[in-house]
């Protein structure tokens, strides 16, 4: 369960999945991608659809992230036991919200992660070797203050991923129309992570831009989305009253 690019140093590419569907899960993770991530903040899954998302992508390469709604440690370490590869969590904005994550993240005495080995993590008990002790930490950096604390939040051990969230970065800094441009503050979080040598991370809905990004120091890069690709699929086909 740990063999994925995640946990290596080159560019993997991904995508957003909202719609809860294990279908759209498992027909995204057969078709190339690097790493899927199943959105709980802003998408339609709740906790108990969540499983039969990560069993529909069983067998793949695809790595499968989970996106939480909040910094509740009993939801990460549930998600966790139940098999997700990593966790990306929302609003990280300082050192000490990235240590109390990563304690989420840890088993004792390095954090506070209960434990069970008849969980699906640990194949039900059946086979310990299939322990998934390598989880990938994506903190969400989505406001002026995590920008600033970017490098304190780098320095944590544990955080594997600071990850741009656009739409809430860009909405935080209008609010401080005077402290730094959006290109400003994506251009010092990569900075930060190249310091670091961690991994930068971002959500693209016009792939055009991915190119760019990556050559910008990006490596853990999103795609679209499947409410984003199916709303652009059916908007193609024009009115349905010609049929």
């Amino acid at each position: 369960m740990n063999d994925h690019k995640l946990h290596d140093d080159g560019l993997c590419w991904g995508t957003w999945l909202a719609s809860g569907s294990p279908i759209i899960t498992e027909m995204a993770a057969t078709c190339g991608a690097d790493w899927i991530l199943l959105d709980m903040e802003h998408g339609y899954l709740t906790e108990s659809e969540v499983l039969p998302n990560l069993m529909a992508a069983k067998g793949s390469a695809a790595a499968v992230i989970v996106r939480v709604p909040s910094h509740d440690p009993s939801l990460i370490g549930r998600l966790l036991d139940r098999g997700a590869q990593g966790i990306m969590v929302p609003h990280v904005n300082s050192e000490e919200e990235a240590r109390q994550l990563v304690a989420a993240f840890r088993y004792p005495p390095d954090g506070i992660r209960g434990y069970s080995r008849s969980t699906r993590a640990h194949a039900y008990g059946v086979n310990q070797k299939a322990v998934n002790d390598k989880p990938v930490f994506f903190a969400q950096i989505e406001s002026l203050q995590g920008v600033k604390n970017a490098s304190a939040i780098a320095s944590v051990d544990g955080v594997d991923v600071l990850f741009v969230g656009p739409a809430d970065l860009r909405q935080d800094l209008s609010s401080h129309p005077s402290a730094m441009t959006y290109e400003e503050a994506v251009s010092q979080v990569v900075s930060t992570c190249r310091t670091h040598h961690k991994r930068a991370g971002i959500f693209l809905r016009d792939r055009q831009e991915a190119q760019s990004m990556a050559s910008a120091g990006f490596s853990r890069i999103a795609v679209d989305s499947d409410l984003g690709i199916l709303r652009a699929a059916f908007t193609a086909q024009g009115s349905f009253s010609i049929l």
